[in-house]
């Protein structure tokens, strides 16, 4: 059989992950320190497992509905009214996903034809592209600086638009930069906005880890964006519950009923017992979610701290559990300072570039770890670096 023939080319083109690549490496490592997988380090809330549980002890094991569990959206719905100010019918304007990635996936697919174009701010997630490209879709870049606090700015934005734009993406707050677009960075976007048909695709995934001194700013909050926003969320970062496989989509009512007919064909339903442990995660949980956050903070401002003292330039990221610091200084690429670090120091972060060409020169270090684990971790990179200057 002549394989290269028959997969189809889009597929085959589709680069791995950069992320997985590194963390496979370190798996097999010993006594290897892995700051790159964005995963918790917390356990499941007890009170979402206990859930999770009665519902199998009860024989809740049927499929649910092909948007989710009625109760779920309807906790999902006051959430996001509660936390965001957004509102959305339940029954009409929610989805419940597999994760919040195939919720973005149902969202470009619901909307992106061949030929048309999707803004990606970079660096970014990596799974906005190749979905785009699957499609048949355009990826367009937009670089994100440093000086800018990695924001998308309107400027860079009215540069993007042409008249085959079709959707922009908002990865905020920002994986892997940490970056965040407070109320007034959002309203320029929506000026800009304001008199085309672009639709955006609200990727708010940490949305509840925000460490700045304003709360986060849904741009669906805004006037008139609603009606061109889908909201992307989930319960893997927050709730500390990757493994569930939990997501959902708010939107449009026509948006979002195309979503769930792709949804119905591809998937049929989100787990049942996840479900039934997310609504109780919606309804009972906004302590676990402070008390997670706080801890986030703390590490957060040790780690970016640790950073600058030993020479890695890092701008102060306010959300997600993410920092990027330059590696310029180094002289190396971020492919080399990854591979370098790695196998003589085992450390695993992830370089830069794997989340869009523009992250070139900078690393990711996730800091969804202990302080003990950071720490030893730095101690590590610390110590690499002051052998880099020795050699010259």
């Amino acid at each position: 059989m002549d394989y290269e023939r028959l997969i189809a080319p889009a597929a085959a083109q589709m680069r791995p992950s950069g992320i997985r690549k590194f963390f496979d490496i370190a798996a097999e490592m010993d006594d290897c320190i892995s700051l790159g997988v964005g995963e918790p380090d917390f356990k499941t809330p007890w009170r979402i497992r206990d859930a999770g549980i009665k519902s199998l002890q009860k024989g809740k094991t049927t499929y649910t509905a092909n948007a989710g569990l009625k109760e779920l959206r309807q906790e999902i719905s006051g959430y996001m009214q509660r936390r965001f100010g957004l509102q959305y019918d339940p029954l009409k304007e929610v989805l419940v996903t597999v994760g919040g990635s195939e919720a973005i996936d149902m969202c470009i697919r619901s909307l992106v034809s061949p030929g048309e174009e999707v803004i990606i701010p970079e660096p970014c997630f990596v799974c906005y592209q190749p979905i785009t490209t699957l499609t048949g879709g355009v990826p367009v870049p937009v670089e994100l600086k440093a000086e800018d606090q990695f924001r998308l700015t309107p400027e860079a934005l009215k540069a993007a638009i042409t008249p085959k734009t079709k959707l922009l993406i908002m990865p905020f707050p920002s994986n892997p930069t940490g970056a965040v677009m407070e109320r007034e960075h959002l309203e320029a976007i929506a000026e800009v906005l304001k008199d085309t048909n672009i639709i955006v695709l609200s990727d708010e995934i940490y949305a509840e880890l925000n460490y700045g001194e304003k709360p986060h700013v849904s741009i669906a909050s805004l006037p008139a964006m609603a009606e061109r926003t889908v909201v992307v969320n989930g319960f893997s970062k927050a709730f500390a519950m990757t493994g569930w496989r939990m997501g959902y989509a708010c939107g449009p009512e026509p948006i979002i009923k195309v979503m769930t007919k792709l949804h119905q064909n591809c998937i049929m339903c989100a787990p049942t017992t996840s479900q039934y442990a997310a609504v109780v995660a919606m309804r009972e949980c906004d302590d676990e979610i402070e008390q997670m956050r706080q801890e986030y903070d703390m590490r957060r401002r040790f780690l970016v701290k640790r950073l600058n003292q030993m020479g890695l330039t890092c701008f102060e990221p306010k959300g997600a559990f993410y920092a990027f610091p330059s590696i310029a200084s180094t002289g190396l690429t971020s492919e080399q300072f990854c591979e370098k670090l790695l196998y003589s120091k085992k450390v695993a972060v992830v370089p830069g570039n794997a989340f869009g060409d523009c992250g070139e020169g900078f690393v990711r270090i996730s800091y969804a770890y202990s302080v003990k684990h950071l720490e030893q971790a730095l101690d590590r990179i610390e110590a690499f670096l002051k052998e880099l200057q020795e050699q010259g």
